[in-house]
């Protein structure tokens, strides 16, 4: 590894998969949602063509799953413009030195991720105390401490445009993370959502491993203001999009994301707010 590349000394591989793990959707012609283990990563790009983006960067341990999808996609010799993150938990920059060795690629996060990217400041302990099932128990688990990236990241522009991506800007959306951000597309409604919500209830195991489509707010227990994340939920609805897809679980689309965001947006405190946890401020319920 590069000198100025390192990953925190809690990384490692987290032994937690779901039903759809290895399994790629192909949401619209040029967005492409690929599983791994518990997360989605997402190839932005028309298939066979070098101009490709990949929206964040999976599991520890994901790398060469995450470059074959690539190459069987876009062909053996190609590589992405960039590498764009969502937001910089531990399941979303997973395989991000790896790549940025591999393609020598830059990647690209909200200013407000820096301190997690650059080695400055760990993102706050998993709450395991958290309502919700095993895997808000097992979180402490979960790495948290800073990835240093060094050179290799850099700012999104202030204009909220998208790098590579010129049809898309990001709407900074955080709550789950203080600088965590979502894609939105006019022209087809896409929305790349990351974790501002997921359509998963992600702190239950049985219902990640069966991949069950139910529209939640974002993980609760790496959720750490829960007043910005319902006006981050609220920030999407807006937007009305046609199609969402998710940092956890299925891609969802039409009629039903229309009535599962506004039933969300309706009952916030109720579906995403948890009723105890470290980080739950009981004045916004």
């Amino acid at each position: 590894m590069e000198k100025d590349m390192q990953y925190g000394s809690d990384y490692k591989f987290i032994p937690a998969t779901s039903i759809g793990s290895g399994v790629g959707i192909q949401v619209v012609s040029d967005i492409y949602s690929h599983t791994i283990q518990i997360v989605n990563f997402i190839l932005v790009g028309e298939p066979g063509t070098s101009d490709y983006v990949i929206v964040d960067a999976g599991m520890p341990g994901s790398a060469e799953e995450i470059i074959a999808v690539c190459e069987e996609r876009f062909g053996k010799e190609s590589r992405p413009k960039a590498i764009i993150l969502t937001h910089g938990h531990f399941d979303h920059v997973g395989a991000i030195i790896e790549l940025v060795e591999h393609w020598n690629v830059p990647v690209y996060a909200h200013e407000l991720e820096m301190p997690f990217l650059t080695g400055r400041t760990s993102y706050p302990e998993p709450d395991s105390s958290v309502e919700g099932g095993m895997v808000a128990k097992i979180s402490p688990l979960f790495p948290n401490e800073p990835i240093q990236l060094g050179s290799h990241v850099e700012k999104l522009p202030e204009d909220g445009t998208v790098p590579h991506l010129p049809e898309f800007r990001w709407i900074h959306t955080p709550g789950h993370a203080p600088g965590h951000v979502s894609f939105f597309r006019e022209k087809d409604r896409a929305l790349i959502v990351g974790d501002a919500f997921v359509t998963v209830k992600q702190e239950y195991l049985y219902k990640v491993f069966t991949q069950e489509l139910e529209i939640s707010g974002p993980p609760r227990y790496l959720t750490t203001d829960w007043q910005a994340a319902k006006k981050s939920v609220e920030t999407l609805a807006k937007l009305e999009p046609s199609v969402a897809i998710t940092g956890h679980g299925l891609p969802i689309t039409g009629e039903l994301l229309k009535e599962s965001l506004t039933r969300l947006v309706k009952d916030f405190d109720q579906i995403a707010i948890p009723d105890y946890g470290r980080y739950v401020d009981k004045t916004i319920h």
